[in-house]
C-alpha cells in the first residue's frame, strides 16, 4: 500500500467545515460530496476535490445524513448494489463503506434513485448489517 499526503486534503477539509453553507437535502437522492482522503481501505474521494457520489440513505436532521458511496465499477456481491440512473449507465453502491456525514460535505446534486431501487438498496444495507 502506497504512502498518502494528507496535507492537501486537510487544507481543503478546513475550507469545507469553516465557510461551507449546507445545502437542502433530501433521502434517495444522488450528491457529489468531499469524502476525503480516508485510512486504508476506506473509500476515497476522487479529483481536486475529493469528492465521490453517495446516496443519501437517511436524513436525521438538516446537518447529518447516512450514506453510501458509489463507484463506476462493476462490483457484485452481499457488498454491493448495483443499479442505473442515468440512462446506459450502471452504477454500483459500496454498501459496506455506509458512513454518517456532515451536510457541509455535500457539494452538488446528480440525480436521484427510484423509489423501487431505494426499497432494494435499504433493503439489501439491512440484511448486511442486521
Amino acid at each position: 500500500m502506497s504512502k498518502k499526503d494528507y496535507s492537501k486534503w486537510h487544507s481543503i477539509k478546513t475550507d469545507v467545515h469553516n465557510h461551507k453553507e449546507r445545502p437542502y437535502f433530501h433521502e434517495r437522492e444522488i450528491w457529489f460530496s468531499s469524502i476525503g482522503s480516508n485510512v486504508g481501505f476506506e473509500q476515497d474521494g476522487g479529483g481536486e476535490e475529493y469528492m465521490r457520489p453517495v446516496i443519501i440513505i437517511k436524513k436525521f436532521n438538516n446537518q447529518v445524513c447516512l450514506v453510501v458511496p458509489m463507484t463506476r465499477k462493476n462490483k457484485e456481491g452481499i457488498h454491493y448494489f448495483s443499479f442505473s440512473y442515468i440512462n446506459g449507465i450502471i452504477s454500483t453502491v459500496i454498501l459496506s463503506q455506509v458512513r454518517l456525514i456532515d451536510a457541509k460535505r455535500l457539494a452538488y446534486k446528480s440525480g436521484n434513485v427510484s423509489k423501487e431501487d431505494f426499497g432494494k438498496l435499504k433493503e439489501k444495507l439491512r440484511r448486511l448489517i442486521a
